[in-house]
């Protein structure tokens, strides 16, 4: 696929498309070859309003979303009226997901920013293990601890800053929500604990949540320079604790 028909790198005039694509530009690069060309079963959990799913759909691949909330799947829908595309929503979550796909039903599975908020972790993983087809290839997309002490002591939080330098501190409450936050050898731990081989693993957001937004708003060429930015230092082993998120392939 070109590199101009990557979701990820559509023109926009809108700032917060903008910044959202700086955000996602690494996860959709290592994405789409996995993706492939021909039609594949893509199974999209936790994909709420359809940010993925959508595009995904328009590259031609089967999607369904599995989310528990109704109001997100409703957005999804209005979503994929609008693209012209059609994608499967379902309510539940990982607790039913076998009930509602049934083992063995996905070439693909999107898990992005579920398994901070999962009660455990390394059942959910296993649970999407059995949805997998053999040769699939799950994409993990989770919270990164190192960086949120970094953003907590940059927003003067410093007792939580604190808090989360502990290995054994995975839950994090911020704002009245709790989630897991993972370090590069504890999401690779859980993966391999799961039977699954770790094929890659990217960081995401490096610079992104850094950079004022203001910046890419009103400099020319800001956005597409924070990009190849995010390219060059995504498989770098010394970003990865600046990292917002780590995403993981994994068959």
């Amino acid at each position: 696929m070109p590199a101009t028909d990557r979701p990820s790198d559509r023109p926009s005039d809108r700032p917060s498309e903008r910044r959202g694509a700086a955000r996602t530009a690494v996860v959709w690069d290592a994405l789409l070859p996995v993706l492939g060309d021909e039609p594949r079963d893509v199974l999209d959990i936790g994909g709420g309003t359809g940010g993925f799913a959508v595009r995904v759909a328009e590259l031609g691949h089967r999607v369904t979303v599995v989310d528990p909330s109704p109001d997100a799947l409703a957005a999804l829908a209005r979503r994929a009226r609008e693209q012209d595309v059609e994608v499967a929503g379902q309510q539940g979550d990982l607790s039913t997901l076998l009930g509602l796909t049934g083992g063995d039903s996905a070439d693909v599975v999107l898990c992005h920013g579920v398994l901070e908020v999962v009660e455990d972790p390394a059942a959910a993983l296993a649970t999407i293990r059995e949805v997998l087809r053999p040769g699939g290839t799950l994409s993990l997309l989770v919270a990164q601890r190192h960086a949120a002490v970094v953003a907590r002591a940059m927003a003067g939080h410093f007792q939580q800053a604190l808090a989360l330098l502990d290995p054994a501190a995975h839950r994090d409450v911020a704002h009245g929500r709790a989630g897991r936050r993972f370090s590069h050898d504890e999401a690779v731990a859980l993966l391999e604990g799961a039977g699954f081989e770790v094929v890659s693993v990217h960081g995401v957001r490096v610079f992104a949540d850094l950079v004022p937004g203001s910046l890419l708003d009103l400099e020319p060429g800001a956005t597409a320079a924070l990009v190849e930015l995010e390219h060059a230092v995504s498989e770098r082993s010394e970003y990865l604790p600046l990292a917002t998120q780590l995403h993981l392939l994994a068959r």
